[in-house]
Formats: structure tokens, C-alpha cells, sequence
């Protein structure tokens, strides 16, 4: 199972993978820990993350950036229609008002939705991870913005599908930074709560998180944001200060130039950035616009100067926190700052003043996040054992739920018989399962919302539940409980609703039956509870939603953080009464559930933008793949022309040098005309045609620089065995001369076959084909071996045992076994030795074989190695 961390950034993406000795950063193919989030839709194929920076300035209409800020929002959305003011690609208006991006791709205009391109940027992710990994990538967790609505949250999940991806949850960004520092600390309080305010400024957002720590846990307290406060905004304002100050001092409007506005932002990108650290910083772009060289200076005191209006929104979202924490100033005690856009020394010195304290830079501020998720997922993984760690996240906004009484005889009593009720209030904690009970006498429709819509700048609709067809069998009203879900990821949904039918039955009260009871009980209000008109009212629906609270008492059975049920129960009965009494038994039946989520991807869409995905992937890698073929032609031009002329000099003829040197110019040529832009066979084949002509001179070549070493491989078998053979070793006596014989006829074979062999190999030039190839000498060297090595490996036969003789007694009284010991003595005596020859035999045979094989044995004398005598008997 794989334990990954993806954050994906509005600039740039990290990933960071779980191993056994921590969390480590994976680097992308440009060996960088961060990845730029762009996609560049080209005419052959896509270009992602590094490659796609690359291709931006040449390519700015058709490079997708900033798909953070499109991904679930409405294109009528004020803060998505200035975003799109400083974007070069063509953004419109889509199917249900949502935003559509238009780019040119394999040589045609296409449309992609966010969703879309997010899940693209999420394939190259995985890829970084698989690389890596070695492994496939499945499992994983994503950072998310706090502010992200139940739509965008479902969108991202969406992106993940169509990358193939299954996110074990969603996080919030401040909640893995949080999550990031609090689990390596070993100083944590058991008691009181050490209370920690985390500042995340992104790029184009400002987060902030307030978290009490306690040994073994974190509980955020509280949340808050600004959506469009980032380093991007500091950016923009050096970005319109030089456009104008050019547009006096040059006559150019960079406005009217999409490449012009790149290059221009991404100086003023590395301007704030020298500011930081410098009190002037100079700008210097040649050739911005119409052939113009521009320059322009300026000082950090005008930087914040004009950057006034930004610095003054950064108190609120700090203010924001501490009120819904319930927190002093002084009672935060430490504030760690992350973010790409916190090293401003404006912000810090803003900080410095709220908090009275200096802030902290603990925390490596791009990776944090990225480091966080891969902890939360190691620590859903089966694979991983972590520390004792407890997330207590809490839901930012308050969700509501809303329904209809009867049905209203005119349209204008609709609105009066609208009914709602708070079912997870802002600050809830994640996830959560709750229950409503509805009297209703048929279907009926349910409708998720947020309860403040005004602070997400969204509809405040989220989706809508049909519940039903049901019947009851008394025609009465009918009695179901609704549970409604707050998951992992934040999304909010109705999961099943259940028809409950009381029957009056006659049970024996027995200890099994009590307990039985008990258990079917469970979610029964009790029975002379009277049903009100047609729904239950606010009141009693209100007391059944906040059955379960912060700490975790629920109505529901199945509660994901594993608390069990403190609803109304009946009385436990008691174990030992037999009678028979009287018993009301509840009858559940699911009842259908039909959702609708508000401008959610279906099912059906959603299946084919993965097989797109799967289409535009399988593109890309075959481009790769003939670019690498291309590449190959091209090398293998080069590196033969410069060989031909150098380390193949000999082993060609001049003529044939002419015609191959005038092939690798004539495929040149056509590289660079013709075959610019070929497919993957014609490249393959150019290969092998070149290789036809290459490929004889490269083994004439490669026989030349082996051959000696190989030959000499085979005359130290010969002569190993040889000597063997020869040999006068008494250890030898016991193998056959004739079988001596064998060997040394085979070795002179051999040495016959060398030399005349070598004599005509001799004979030739070095460009002529060889008659001596290193194969037949390692296969004769092998042959050799194969012949001597079982008889010169002969175990000497065991001398036959003397019989023990008779025990005689001994002098004084003791017994002495004189004829066993001898006995004894002359067996071992005999073991030892066999065993000494064998291991000769075997020390001569490894080291023949060893001369057959492909590296030659160490120089010795390898028949006298081992020349242990067997002790003498007594």
C-alpha cells in the first residue's frame, strides 16, 4: 500500500511519500522537491509540471495555471472574474454557469473543464511518486484549503478518480501543518493545552489555524481565511507599478502582450523576493516589447507603500481566529508562519505586533503540508505503524438541513411552510453522523445547505435528497430516521433514511429475549410519544439532531469515530422474569435515497473524463516514446562518425568508411529536414538500417578487445587439468590412468584447436571478418570442463573397517578399550584423509573451472594447496 502526501499548490505541487525512517520529499525529473502546477497543451501532446513551465513563455495561451482558483466556482463567481483578469488563456462561461477552458491541442480548439485539468496535474504527480516508489501509487492523501466548499471538495475528489487515485481524506492545509509539527514534539503538556497559531500565506491565500496540543493530540480551535490575500497580491502590485512607470518612460503597454505580462510578472516575482532581503532591488528585462530593454528600480519602503491596502487585510483573518477560539492574545503561546508568501518583512512585522511575540520558522514553509498529509495517510494505513497521534479537526461552516411541510394549497405558502434546522453547526467535529426522525405519509425532499451562505461568496444550496417511495401499513404517518453524514473529506450527505413500523407482539421475556430487545431498541423513541401534524416540529427535531455533540454521543449506531450510542434507551429488564408480557418491535425497512448534488460532476461525465485522461496519457507516451527513438537516431549518427575515425580506424576498409560516413550524413540531413517529424516506426527502422552497416565493424571491434582475455581463460584450463593429470600425488592414485589418459588427450585437443585456430586468425587484417570469435573459446574452455571436471573429481574409495576386538580388563580394576580406540583411530585416520584428497580434487577442478569461465582464477599453484596428513592411529 502506498502512503503518499500530495499538495497541490495554486504555483507549485510536492509530494512527499512515508518510508520506515520518516517522511521524505520525492524530487521530480529535474531533481527540484517543488513542481510548477501548469499544464501546456502543445500540437502533438501535453506538457505537465516542469516541462510545462518550460513551454509557457513560448507557448502562454494554451499553458493552464492557477486551476486551484477555477475548480467548483461559478464563472459569475467577483473573485474568479479578477483572477481571470491576469490569466493569458481564455476562460468562458460553460453548461450551468460553470467555467470552461479553451486551449489548442493536437491541432484543433478544445474545451477542458477545471476538474479536468486539476486531474491531469494529479497523473503527473502520481507519476513523480511512482518513479520514486518503485510501486504503483493508489492510496493517498490530499491538502486541501480550508475554505474550499463542499462542491470544490467533491471536485477534487473527481480529479483524483480521473488520475487514478483513491484519496484516503482530504485535509485541510493548516490541520497537516499543524499535524506536521505537533507529533515529533516529545515536550508536549499532559494537561493544559499548549496553544499554537498557524499562519499559512500562499500564493494567492492567507490561512489561519489555531491548535491546542496536548500529549498525543491536536484539537483545532479554530479556523479562518482570506481567500485572495497571497504573495500573488504582492506580485500584481509590482506587476501594475513598473507597467505604468514603462508605459511613460517607454511608450509600451505590456497589457496589449500576453508574453510581455509572463515575462514582466515573473521578474517582479524575483524582485519581491530581493526586497526581502535587500532595501533597493533593481529590475532589468531585455527585450520586453517592441525590441525594448526596460529598467527600473525600487525601494522596500515604496514596495510596502504601495502594498498598503494588502498589509491592512492581514489583521482580520488573525482577529477572526482568536474570536472564535475563545482566546486572548497572550494565551497563544508560540505562532509558527509558513507559506510561500510569508517572508515579506512587512507581514512578519505585522505579526510581531498582533501577537507580541516573534514569530517561528520551526517548520520548512513550502513542504509542510505536503509532509503533514503523508503523515495522516501512514497513519490510515494498515502498513504503517505510527505514534499515538489523535486529529481532532473541526468542519468551518455550519451546514444546515431544510424540508417542507405538507403540501401548501397556494404557491405563496410555500415559504411559510418551509422547516430548518442546524444539523452540524460551524466549528463541528469531522467526521460526524447524526439522525432526524420525519413523520411523513409519502416521498419528500430534503435540501443540504450552508447556514451562512454571505461568508463563502457561493450558493448556499449544496444538494438535494429525494426520499422515497415508502408506505406504512397502518396508513398512519409514517415514522423514518433520517442520518446525515459528515465524512473524512468534509462533504456532507444524506446516507439512508429508514422506515420504522412499531408491531405489538407476545414474547417470552427471557434473558436472551431481554437482551434481543435491547438491542432493537436502540434508536426507538419511546412509545407513547405522539406524532405531531405532518413533520416533526423544530423543537423535537432539533433535540434528536443534537443527540450527538463535540464529544462524540450519537443517535446512530456506526458512528465513523467509533463512540457508541447515549440516545434514549428503554430500561434494561430484569435477566430472571420468565413471564410473558406485552412488547412493541420496531420494523426497519430501507427507504431509497436519490441525490442530487449542485453542479457536481455524474457519474457518467465523470467516466468519460477518465477515458479522455486515459487517451491524452497514452499520446504523451507515445511522443515520448518517439522522441527517445529520435534521440537514439541522432546519437547513434554522431558517436559511429566519431568512432569511424578513431577506436574503429582499423577494423574498416576506406571504402567502406566512405559509404558508412556518407549513410550517417545522408540520415543527418534528413533529421533535421524531412524526418523532423516522423512517427515512431520510421525512426526505428532508420535505426536498423544504419546498424546493418554499423553493426559488423562494432564485433569486429569488440572480438579484437576480448579475444586475449578469453584465450588466456582457456590455456589455464588446459594447463590446470593437464597438470592434474600428470600428477605423481599419491592423493591421486586411486583414478584410472586410463582415465588420466582421457583428460590429457582432451587438453591436447584443445591446445591443438587454439593454435591453429590463432595461427589463422593471425593471418588476417583487423577489418576482415574473424575466424576466432570469443563464443567458440568460452564454449571449448566450457566443453573442457564439462569432461574433466567428474573424473578428476572422483572420490578416493573408504578403506574397509577393522572389527572391534574383544574388551580386555585393565591393571588396578579399570577397563581400558584399547581395540576400540585403535579401531576408531585408523577410521578417522582413513576420513581424514579421503577427506584431504577430495578436497584437492575439488580445489583443482574449481580452479580448471574457474580458467573456463569468464574471469581467470588468481595465479598459485591450486593441485598442492592442501597437504594435511591424517594423524597416525595409536
Amino acid at each position: 500500500m502506498s502512503v503518499v502526501g500530495f499538495d497541490s499548490g495554486n504555483e507549485s505541487c510536492i509530494v512527499a511519500v512515508a518510508r520506515q525512517r520518516g517522511i521524505d520529499v520525492v524530487l521530480n525529473d529535474e531533481s527540484k522537491r517543488e513542481t510548477p502546477a501548469i499544464v501546456c497543451f502543445g500540437e502533438k501532446q501535453r506538457f505537465i509540471g516542469t516541462a510545462g513551465a518550460a513551454s509557457t513563455m513560448m507557448n502562454p495561451k494554451n499553458s493552464i495555471s492557477q486551476i486551484k482558483r477555477l475548480i467548483g466556482r461559478k464563472f459569475s463567481d467577483p473573485e474568479l472574474q479578477r483572477d481571470l483578469q491576469s490569466l493569458p488563456f481564455q476562460v468562458t462561461e460553460g453548461p450551468e454557469g460553470y467555467p470552461l477552458i479553451h486551449a489548442r491541442y493536437l491541432g484543433e480548439a478544445r474545451t477542458f473543464t477545471p476538474t479536468q485539468v486539476l486531474g491531469m496535474m494529479f497523473s503527473n504527480l502520481k507519476g513523480i511518486a511512482e518513479k520514486n516508489l518503485n510501486a504503483a501509487v493508489v492510496d493517498c492523501c490530499i491538502g486541501i484549503p480550508v475554505y474550499f466548499t463542499d462542491l470544490q471538495r467533491r471536485a477534487v475528489l473527481d480529479a483524483a478518480t480521473i488520475a487514478g487515485l483513491r484519496p484516503l481524506r482530504l485535509m485541510h492545509e493548516t490541520t497537516a501543518t499543524a499535524l506536521a509539527y505537533g507529533i515529533y514534539k516529545t515536550d508536549l503538556p499532559e494537561s493544559d493545552s499548549l496553544n499554537v497559531a498557524f499562519v499559512d500565506i500562499g500564493h494567492a491565500s492567507m490561512q489561519v489555524c489555531i491548535a491546542g496540543f496536548k500529549k498525543g493530540q491536536l484539537k483545532i480551535l479554530a479556523h479562518s481565511y482570506d481567500r485572495s490575500l497571497g504573495g500573488r497580491d504582492f506580485d500584481e502590485v509590482l506587476f501594475n507599478h513598473f507597467a505604468e512607470q514603462f508605459k511613460e518612460q517607454y511608450k509600451i503597454d505590456v497589457f496589449q502582450n500576453a508574453r510581455a505580462c509572463l515575462r514582466l510578472r515573473a521578474a517582479c516575482e524575483k524582485l519581491k523576493k530581493v526586497l526581502s532581503a535587500n532595501p533597493v532591488a533593481p529590475l532589468n528585462i531585455e527585450c520586453l516589447m517592441d525590441e525594448k530593454d526596460v529598467r527600473g528600480v525600487i525601494k522596500r519602503d515604496e514596495f510596502e507603500q504601495i502594498s498598503a491596502p494588502i498589509l491592512e487585510r492581514v489583521k482580520g483573518p488573525l482577529q477572526e481566529a482568536l474570536a472564535e477560539a475563545g482566546l486572548a492574545v497572550e494565551n497563544v503561546h508560540m505562532v509558527e508562519v509558513v507559506g510561500s508568501g510569508s517572508r515579506v518583512p512587512a507581514v512578519i512585522k505585522i505579526l510581531t505586533e498582533f501577537f507580541g511575540k516573534e514569530p517561528r520558522r520551526t517548520m520548512n514553509a513550502s513542504e509542510c503540508v505536503a509532509r503533514g498529509c503523508a503523515l495522516q495517510c501512514a497513519m490510515l494505513s494498515p502498513t504503517f505503524k505510527v505514534r499515538e497521534f489523535q486529529v481532532h479537526e473541526s468542519f468551518p461552516f455550519g451546514i444546515g438541513l431544510s424540508w417542507k411541510n405538507s403540501t401548501p394549497e397556494t404557491q405563496d405558502a410555500a415559504a411559510d411552510n418551509q422547516q430548518a434546522t442546524i444539523v452540524f453547526p460551524k466549528g463541528n467535529p469531522i467526521p460526524s453522523i447524526k439522525a432526524l426522525t420525519f413523520y411523513r405519509s409519502g416521498t419528500f425532499t430534503v435540501d443540504v445547505h450552508y447556514v451562512d451562505g454571505s461568508e463563502l461568496q457561493a450558493s448556499s444550496k449544496i444538494s438535494s435528497y429525494t426520499i422515497g417511495p415508502f408506505q406504512c401499513s397502518k396508513g398512519e404517518r409514517a415514522k423514518l430516521k433520517v442520518k446525515v453524514r459528515l465524512n473524512l473529506h468534509g462533504i456532507v450527505s444524506v446516507e439512508s433514511a429508514t422506515l420504522m413500523e412499531e408491531e405489538e407482539v407476545e414474547v417470552p421475556v427471557t434473558k436472551d429475549a431481554a437482551q434481543e430487545a435491547n438491542k432493537m431498541d436502540t434508536d426507538e423513541t419511546p412509545s407513547d410519544a405522539a406524532p405531531p401534524s405532518d413533520a416533526a416540529p423544530p423543537a423535537s427535531a432539533e433535540a434528536d439532531v443534537n443527540m450527538q455533540d463535540a464529544k462524540g454521543a450519537a443517535d446512530a449506531p456506526g458512528v465513523e469515530n467509533g463512540v457508541p450510542e447515549t440516545g434514549e434507551k428503554p430500561v434494561q429488564m430484569e435477566t430472571d422474569i420468565k413471564t410473558e408480557a406485552p412488547k412493541k418491535k420496531v420494523k426497519k425497512t430501507n427507504i431509497p435515497v436519490v441525490e442530487v448534488v449542485y453542479g457536481a460532476l455524474s457519474s457518467g461525465d465523470l467516466q468519460k473524463a477518465v477515458e479522455k485522461e486515459f487517451e491524452m496519457a497514452l499520446q504523451d507516451r507515445v511522443m515520448e516514446e518517439t522522441k527517445d527513438k529520435k534521440n537514439a537516431v541522432e546519437a547513434y549518427v554522431y558517436d559511429m562518425r566519431n568512432k569511424l575515425n578513431d577506436k574503429y580506424h582499423d577494423f574498416v576498409t576506406d571504402s567502406e568508411r566512405e559509404e558508412l560516413i556518407a549513410k550517417l550524413q545522408e540520415v543527418e540531413d534528413w533529421l533535421y529536414e524531412e524526418g523532423e517529424d516522423e512517427t515512431k516506426g520510421v525512426y526505428v527502422a532508420k535505426l536498423e538500417e544504419l546498424k546493418k552497416q554499423g553493426d559488423p565493424i562494432e564485433e569486429r571491434y569488440k572480438e579484437h578487445m576480448e579475444r586475449g582475455s578469453v584465450i588466456d581463460q582457456l590455456v589455464f584450463c588446459i594447463n590446470s587439468y593437464r597438470e592434474v593429470a600428470m600428477s605423481n600425488d599419491p592423493k591421486f592414485d586411486h583414478i584410472d590412468l586410463s582415465e588420466k589418459q582421457k583428460v590429457l588427450n582432451e587438453c591436447v585437443e584443445a591446445e591443438a584447436w587454439l593454435r591453429d585456430k590463432r595461427q589463422q586468425q593471425d593471418s588476417l587484417p583487423k577489418h576482415a571478418t574473424p575466424v576466432l570469435l570469443s563464443a567458440e573459446i568460452r564454449k571449448k574452455a566450457e566443453s573442457l570442463d564439462r569432461f574433466a571436471r567428474p573424473i578428476m573429481m572422483k572420490p578416493k574409495p573408504a578403506k574397509p573397517v577393522t572389527p572391534e576386538a574383544p574388551p580386555q580388563p585393565a591393571q588396578g580394576g579399570e577397563q581400558q578399550p584399547q581395540g576400540n580406540a585403535d579401531a576408531d583411530a585408523d577410521a578417522s585416520a582413513n576420513a581424514t584423509a579421503n577427506a584431504s584428497v577430495d578436497a584437492d580434487a575439488n580445489a583443482a577442478a574449481a580452479a580448471a573451472a574457474a580458467g573456463a569461465g569468464d574471469v581467470p582464477p588468481a595465479s598459485g599453484e591450486p593441485m598442492d594447496s592442501d597437504k594435511s596428513e591424517a594423524p597416525p592411529s595409536s
